[in-house]
């Protein structure tokens, strides 16, 4: 099979460069060059700009690809450009999108691919215009798009997210026994996913006209809490979770910038039905949630990019500052 990828070198699209291989496709990349790639030796590269959307389309004009997957495509002028460059040059286009087309809170648990909308991030708004347009595209003419929607996605190559974003410092201070940042009561439930389990998903769907038109929930299945999800990381580090719960909204104030995916996401049930994936797309969790960490951090510790904590780091400060204000409140 000749496959595109447009991107290939971010965590999810360098682990399903690597399945495709392994089970002898052709793949290329079209990317500008600026991310190193990880997959190894075996993809041919294009180098350009998809954002120069005339450029982008006049260069894929004499192209035939039996796949094309697009992980880069973010709003809806990615998508338009990903139809005008693929129609009638493609047996299938796969899209990376995102279950923060949703927003929050969920009206059901757990969600199937009939939520509604509510998204709460620009990013979320983008994607899920982007879905709009391939899947009109669909019903107008044909044009050959499957949906994936991930969620949190995590393996080699990336880190471990928490309630203050994605800082490794995270990990220094389970392994140390340190106290660390917990958004709310800790009791909102979520789930996470190997990279290998969502890639193969992908992999899976190519060249399957039954997934034509449709869209699919590729996410973890092994629900959590967010007290358990740090018990989780200290079981693979060999360290002691100690949370400590503060409100989400003062945490919001207190740290805007990294707790995006807190305000957004983390403070929501995030659990969501992979039926239809398991069905269509042989979608499993083959990874679990201790395994997949123990892996991470082993890459990371290998990369030497887990980070020291230290007293005047966010979680200390944030700490510090919430006990002084708890303890100026008892009676």
């Amino acid at each position: 099979m000749r496959v595109l990828i447009i991107g290939g070198t971010g965590l999810i699209s360098t682990e399903i460069t690597r399945q495709l291989l392994a089970r002898g496709d052709e793949v290329t990349h079209f990317n500008r060059g600026k991310t190193p790639n990880r997959a190894g030796e075996g993809a041919r590269v294009i180098s350009g700009d998809r954002k120069q959307y005339a450029e982008f389309e006049a260069r894929m004009a004499d192209s035939r690809w039996d796949a094309v997957i697009d992980m880069i495509g973010f709003v809806p002028e990615d998508a338009a450009s990903l139809i005008r460059a693929f129609e009638g040059r493609a047996k299938h286009v796969v899209f990376c999108s995102t279950v923060c087309v949703y927003g929050g809170p969920l009206s059901r648990l757990p969600a199937t691919e009939e939520e509604p909308r509510t998204p709460v991030s620009t990013y979320g708004a983008n994607k899920g215009a982007c879905e709009d347009a391939l899947l009109a595209a669909y019903r107008q003419s044909g044009f050959p798009v499957t949906i994936i929607r991930p969620s949190h996605t995590y393996g080699e190559g990336g880190g471990i997210v928490h309630s203050l974003g994605a800082c490794t410092q995270y990990i220094d201070r389970i392994r140390r026994g340190l106290p660390v940042v917990v958004h709310g009561d800790g009791s909102s439930l979520w789930a996470s996913c190997h990279i290998s389990d969502v890639a193969r998903a992908f992999v899976n769907s190519l060249g399957n006209a039954r997934c034509f038109g449709e869209a699919y929930h590729v996410t973890g299945e092994t629900w959590m809490n967010w007290n358990e999800y740090a018990e989780g990381v200290a079981e693979a580090v060999g360290g002691t979770a100690v949370p400590v719960h503060i409100p989400t909204d003062l945490l919001v104030k207190l740290a805007p910038t990294e707790t995006g995916m807190t305000r957004d996401i983390f403070q929501y049930h995030s659990v969501f039905n992979n039926a239809k994936a398991r069905e269509h797309l042989g979608f499993s969790q083959q990874v679990p949630w201790i395994e997949g960490v123990r892996r991470t951090v082993a890459w990371l510790d290998e990369q030497g990019r887990v980070e020291q904590s230290t007293e005047e780091d966010l979680d200390s400060r944030i700490i510090s500052a919430w006990q002084r204000l708890s303890d100026s409140m008892a009676v």
